[in-house]
């Protein structure tokens, strides 16, 4: 197998453990995910706008309270730890938010998982968009947010909607991960 392919079965293997153990009996709505852009487009809805995602904080940000502790279990059942990193979207600097890198630091690799979180103004996600698309990047609205994404073309690996890292900016706050499918592992509210 090579690195690229090491890295991508982890991945996957990561995402079903913490898709499972997300599981359970649902008592209420499941909670929207992220559209492909592949997917059919809906039906224009006649109903009130969703409301806002919540995103305040449940723990002391960190990079164990970030994501799931499906993920951060699965992460660390593989071996990987994490350290924090500069938080930087669009030439912004989001230092009251936290990127981390999840990796096995005991063999020399560059192969990992990014996940970030951190609160924003309005104006400083205006400016951070804005540097993301001068950058190259690509602009999706959705109804949890807008998805700013590279371009495929770049990245260093994809999901298997051809997504590469993503930002998903919200009211007031603003997730990062590797890719689009593993921006829902960001879950600082719980």
């Amino acid at each position: 197998m090579t690195p690229r392919s090491v890295f991508t079965a982890l991945g996957v293997a990561v995402l079903a453990v913490v898709l499972s153990a997300c599981a359970g009996p649902a008592t209420s709505a499941p909670p929207s995910s992220p559209a492909s852009a592949s997917a059919e487009p809906e039906a224009p809805s006649t109903s009130s706008p969703a409301p806002a995602v919540e995103q305040t904080p449940r723990a002391e940000l960190s990079c164990e309270t970030m994501i799931s502790p499906g993920t951060v279990d699965a992460l660390t059942a593989a071996g990987w730890t994490a350290q924090p990193k500069e938080f930087v979207a669009g030439g912004v600097n989001l230092t009251d938010g936290l990127l981390c890198f999840w990796a096995d630091y005991s063999v020399a690799s560059d192969h990992g998982q990014l996940y970030g979180w951190a609160p924003i103004s309005d104006a400083d996600a205006a400016k951070a968009q804005a540097g993301l698309l001068a950058e190259g990047w690509r602009r999706e609205e959705a109804p949890e947010g807008v998805y700013i994404t590279e371009d495929p073309q770049f990245s260093m690996g994809t999901d298997e909607d051809g997504y590469g890292m993503t930002y998903l900016f919200g009211d007031g706050w603003v997730k990062f991960a590797d890719t689009r499918q593993s921006v829902v592992l960001v879950d600082v509210a719980g």
